[in-house]
């Protein structure tokens, strides 16, 4: 039987503007269905936390209106799967990257603890994504190796190698929530800079 984590953190994959609104990605649906599916597996946690605000902010994408952002379209897409009747489900609905989707929990006191490896923290994601989730739940959360469960969605394999060895370059010798964000803006801004 699959560990049994006490929380579950699930990682927004962006939404889309059609004509009745907004609506989640094809990948953002995969991670709720990927959650729902280690729930059926596993157990209910105590709490599973959708995260995520507009993940394309970075490229100039328009703002969703509350209600209507990564956080809340998971959210509601689990109530309809039925994750709320065991699970506590909460969303954080600030964030534009992974990086802030973390910060944001900690400061909104959604993360919960400890962890440990008998109660892992549940981290649902792509597989290609998981990686740079885990690393920066290290710095920002302190937690490593079996304290963190990976839950993979399906879906396609995405290259993501560039861009988590720019994380680990970027973050490097940073710690504080402050010092990140910094260098964060200076890497968004450098890479925007860099496409013209």
């Amino acid at each position: 039987m699959p560990a049994n984590a006490s929380t579950l953190l699930v990682f927004g994959r962006g939404v889309v503007r059609h004509q009745a609104g907004w609506a989640l990605t094809d990948d953002s649906l995969a991670r709720v269905r990927a959650a729902a599916e280690h729930v059926e597996r596993a157990g209910a946690p105590a709490r599973i936390v959708f995260t995520g605000g507009w993940a394309g902010a970075s490229l100039g994408a328009p703002e969703p209106p509350p209600g209507h952002r990564e956080g809340d379209l998971m959210l509601r897409a689990a109530r309809e799967a039925g994750l709320g009747r065991a699970s506590r489900l909460l969303a954080e609905t600030r964030s534009r990257s992974t990086l802030e989707n973390l910060l944001n929990l900690v400061e909104d006191g959604l993360v919960g603890g400890p962890y440990s490896p008998a109660e892992p923290l549940g981290l649902v994601s792509h597989a290609w994504h998981l990686p740079r989730v885990r690393y920066l739940a290290g710095k920002i959360l302190r937690l490593r190796g079996a304290a963190l469960l990976d839950i993979p969605a399906a879906g396609p394999w995405q290259p993501e190698r560039l861009l988590r060895l720019g994380s680990r370059l970027c973050f490097l010798g940073a710690s504080s929530p402050a010092a990140l964000r910094r260098r964060e803006r200076l890497a968004v801004a450098l890479a925007r800079r860099g496409g013209r």
